[in-house]
């Protein structure tokens, strides 16, 4: 092996093993969360209640980050599980959720659909 297959073999393995950095792009963060046969990410909108009070205790403004099944047909156990997922991945990215609250959004909510929205937090 050449110092340089050495090289890049090195470098590969370090990238490969480095953590992932926090404070992603939304669009990055969500597009990663499933494999694309089982959901894709749409995208996000964000909602603000122009009509509830900035001091209410009612949640104000939110963002819902969209994604489409790729079977129409999900067991209840398996939606919760796709929500779960999707919950999980924001709340790891500590700088993401940081920005959120920053930006003034009370809450996240996960649609797989256009009927149906789920809290995360």
């Amino acid at each position: 092996m050449t110092i340089r297959h050495l090289l890049s073999a090195s470098v590969a393995t370090l990238l490969l093993s480095a953590p992932l950095a926090h404070g992603e792009n939304l669009d990055v963060l969500m597009s990663q969360v499933f494999p694309e046969a089982q959901a894709t990410y749409i995208g996000y909108e964000s909602v603000e209640r122009e009509d509830i009070p900035a001091s209410a205790a009612v949640d104000r403004k939110y963002l819902i980050v969209d994604f489409r099944l790729a079977s129409n047909e999900m067991a209840s156990e398996q939606l919760q599980a796709s929500v779960h997922k999707v919950c999980m991945a924001l709340l790891k990215d500590r700088d993401l959720i940081r920005q959120l609250s920053d930006s003034g959004y009370d809450m996240v909510s996960v649609a797989f659909d256009r009927r149906s929205q789920f809290d995360c937090l």
